[in-house]
């Protein structure tokens, strides 16, 4: 083949695309396949950029596609033409006429399948229980999605549940583990999952169409939730100096929330940003609710602590675990989450670096009930029956590992710092004076 493959393939499908719309569908698939075999030779043999290569790749997959729809057609030797971008396949209107079925659209269907691989619909199980503090956000979250769907008769007329809820607040407080309860707890809703990078494409009209597919995927699986994490980096303020494929997705965003022409009963549009202040005004409009998700307070980071520890062998009392509450001012969750973390990770450190063990009583590890005492753990090079050896003259079932302390917890604290700034809570402070309610 010649260096000009690449032109000589656009020529096929240009000829192609001329055959199928005079619905010359036999000579249409020779040329779609002609044609993609010359694109797959172009990026095998001939110099292409990264991108053009990858853009080659998504046309051909395109062309195949619709040359397997016509091999379809041509085997099944159907009577009734089929127009380009369609399966050929038809179904009987409510009239009783053949009508072309708009469900099996395979432009919708290639949406809808790139969707899938980037939504999460999962069934989460996380209680309310398992969140601590944030009342406020719950009782509101309860009257947006469980009430409506266990006393539908309740919303009725002009009493409406909420379309749209935007949980804002600083990094690492929960806002997404909260989403995540009320899936849970909504337990006949179908929870999407998306983050707002999977809706944006570099494609040229596709992010909008991406956007559009999900909220159709949502209502023909309602009651359904959709929670959009990251919100504010799909729907920032317009500009004159945005790029038009921004605006076009604010604007499919907008239509879509809006529910003009659509039915978005049985909805919600959950969002979560850390930056509420970039959203564009009208989107902010959309979100109904604005619920502000704060640092925790000490009674909030002390049941933190013990839900983190969960059935970790440790020796800390209820003092000692109010008194982490109160030296954790300004720590979110996530920040509490690394000390504990951290924290679990210091007996090991211990068995790592000790240069002493001794023999002690306790249970078997692999027969819990039986008490054996030949176990070996770490100690201090003065204590009274100390060998000397390290962890890897220890057998791997005649370890006994140290129980987590309140020094452990000191010393992981001492090391974790919280990663919230005060600008940034001054900011969030100012938001929600303007325009949100507590949590």
């Amino acid at each position: 083949m010649s260096g000009n493959t690449l032109q000589k393939a656009i020529d096929l499908v240009t000829k192609a695309t001329e055959e199928d719309k005079n619905k010359n569908y036999e000579e249409a698939l020779r040329l779609y396949e002609h044609a993609v075999e010359y694109f797959l030779h172009a990026i095998k043999y001939e110099a292409q950029s990264d991108k053009a290569k990858e853009s080659i790749r998504a046309k051909c997959i395109t062309y195949l596609e619709r040359a397997e729809k016509l091999k379809e057609y041509i085997k099944g030797g159907k009577k009734k033409p089929i127009k380009a971008g369609s399966n050929g396949e038809s179904k009987k209107d409510s009239k009783g006429s053949d009508s072309e079925d708009d469900g099996d659209d395979p432009e919708k269907k290639k949406m809808q399948s790139k969707l899938s691989d980037a939504i999460i619909v999962e069934k989460p199980n996380i209680k309310w229980s398992d969140v601590a503090g944030l009342e406020a956000a719950k009782e509101a979250l309860k009257e947006a999605v469980i009430l409506p769907i266990k006393f539908p008769h309740l919303f009725t007329g002009n009493r409406k549940p909420w379309r749209g809820i935007l949980l804002f607040g600083p990094p690492g407080t929960g806002k997404s583990y909260l989403a995540k309860a009320v899936a849970t707890e909504a337990n006949n809703s179908t929870f999407f999952s998306v983050s707002s990078s999977d809706l944006v494409s570099k494609w040229l009209g596709e992010s909008e169409k991406l956007v559009k597919n999900l909220f159709e995927m949502a209502r023909e699986q309602k009651p359904s939730i959709i929670f959009i994490d990251e919100v504010d980096s799909l729907t920032s303020s317009r500009s004159d100096n945005e790029s038009e494929s921004a605006r076009r997705i604010k604007t499919e965003f907008l239509v879509q929330m809006q529910g003009v022409g659509n039915d978005n009963d049985g909805i919600l549009v959950l969002g979560a940003t850390n930056i509420p202040w970039v959203l564009d005004a009208a989107i902010r409009r959309r979100f109904e609710k604005r619920i502000y998700i704060d640092l925790p307070e000490a009674h909030a980071r002390t049941h933190m602590f013990k839900l983190n520890l969960g059935d970790t062998p440790h020796s800390l009392t209820e003092e000692d675990l109010r008194d982490l509450g109160s030296r954790t001012d300004g720590y979110s969750g996530a920040d509490i989450s690394i000390v504990v973390r951290d924290a679990l990770m210091q007996p090991v450190r211990k068995v790592q670096t000790a240069t002493h063990f001794r023999k002690v009583t306790g249970s078997s590890r692999n027969e819990p009930d039986t008490v054996v005492d030949d176990l070996l753990e770490p100690c201090s090079p003065g204590t009274r029956g100390a060998i000397e050896m390290t962890w890897v003259d220890v057998p791997g079932d005649k370890l006994k590992e140290p129980i987590v302390d309140m020094g452990d917890m000191l010393r992981s604290l001492a090391t974790q710092k919280p990663t919230v700034n005060a600008a940034d809570m001054k900011r969030l402070d100012e938001f929600r004076n303007d325009f949100g309610q507590d949590g």
